[in-house]
Parts: C-alpha cells; sequence; structure tokens
C-alpha cells in the first residue's frame, strides 16, 4: 500500500480524522462516506465533483477518498489542474496525447485539484476537454473547483466546449457544495488575535 500511496501523490497529513466538518454544517457527513467506504463508484465510472470557494477543504477532502481507494486495492493518481494541463499539452504537441490519455486509464481515480485555476486558453482546455470526453462513462474523476458550472465559461474558451464538458461530468456524478469561510483565513486571524 505504500508503494500505490505514494504513486497516488496525494496531499500530506490530510486525512478524515484531522477534517473539521464543523466547520462545514452544510455537509452532510454520510454523502461522503458513501465514497469513501466503498468502491462501487469507481466501477460505474461515476465523478465526484466538489465546489467551494478557496480554503473550506476541497483539497483535503479529494485526498481522504482517495486514501481510502488506495487502502480498497484501487489506483489513484492526485494532479493539479494547472500540471496536468501542462502535461496534456506536452503530449499533444508530440503527437502522444492518445498514449498519455490511455497511459491516465490505468488510474480507477483521478483527482483533479483546483480546475478554476486553468487558464483560458484553447491550447489547455482542448485537450482538458479530451481527457474529461475520453474518461466518460469509462473511469472516475474527482473534480474540486473554486467556481460553479455558471461561471466555467472563463475556463473553457468556447462555450460549445463548456456545455459539452459539463454535460459529459454530471452525467454520472455526485456534486457537494461546500460553502464556508475559509479555514486558512480563521487561523490567520486566530493568530493575529492571539499575539
Amino acid at each position: 500500500m505504500t508503494r500505490a500511496l505514494s504513486e497516488a501523490q496525494l496531499p500530506y497529513g490530510k486525512s478524515l480524522a484531522n477534517f473539521e466538518f464543523a466547520h462545514l454544517p452544510s455537509l452532510k457527513p454520510a454523502v461522503l462516506m458513501s465514497f469513501i467506504e466503498g468502491s462501487a463508484w469507481l466501477l460505474r465510472a461515476e465523478n465526484l465533483l466538489l465546489f467551494g470557494p478557496s480554503g473550506v477543504g476541497k483539497t483535503h477532502l479529494s485526498a481522504v477518498v482517495g486514501q481510502a481507494m488506495v487502502a480498497l486495492g484501487k489506483r489513484v493518481k492526485f494532479l493539479p489542474a494547472t500540471i496536468l494541463v501542462q502535461h496534456l499539452q506536452q503530449a499533444k504537441l508530440q503527437l502522444q496525447l492518445p498514449a498519455l490519455l490511455s497511459k491516465l486509464d490505468r488510474y480507477d481515480l483521478l483527482i483533479i485539484d483546483e480546475l478554476g485555476y486553468v487558464k483560458k486558453t484553447e491550447a489547455e482546455t482542448s485537450v482538458l476537454f479530451e481527457l474529461i470526453a475520453h474518461r466518460y462513462e469509462r473511469k472516475s474523476l474527482l473534480i474540486t473547483a473554486n467556481q460553479p458550472f455558471s461561471q466555467w465559461d472563463s475556463i473553457f474558451s468556447d462555450s460549445m466546449m463548456t456545455v459539452a464538458a459539463i454535460d459529459r461530468l454530471v452525467h454520472h456524478a455526485t456534486i457537494i457544495e461546500l460553502q464556508a469561510e475559509s479555514f486558512r483565513k480563521q487561523a490567520a486571524l486566530a493568530r493575529s488575535k492571539s499575539t
């Protein structure tokens, strides 16, 4: 399992035990636990989409789900969206995009963190769309984003591509919206009050 965790490249120090559910009263833990306690959703190629502003725990929760899937013997890969897009673009330039997409198929779960930070250029978003389309109904994605779907025109360069990407992602997906004050902001305020 150590090798599988190393391969997954999940953020360090994020666990279910150290996640503050009290900070997110709107989050129903039972919904999240259904993705942690079993891997049947991966067999059905379902997606999990975590939306919310910066600092509410999206990356933390995605790491928790990733760890749980590794513990259940599934292959997981965590990638910040900007790095993933760079890999995809480089592969496309070298005419190796189909090979890279096939290589990513080895992972039962691909976690794409902070999709909203991808720049709105056709080169970036077209490869991202190709990945989404490639995995559709074949393999699962867990995506975190700080922007709701209504603002995804700022991610994809073409509104038709935006609609097509969203359509594929939500067809077999659970969407969890996290609404709270930033953990980091609260911690900084607490530190400044104690000094």
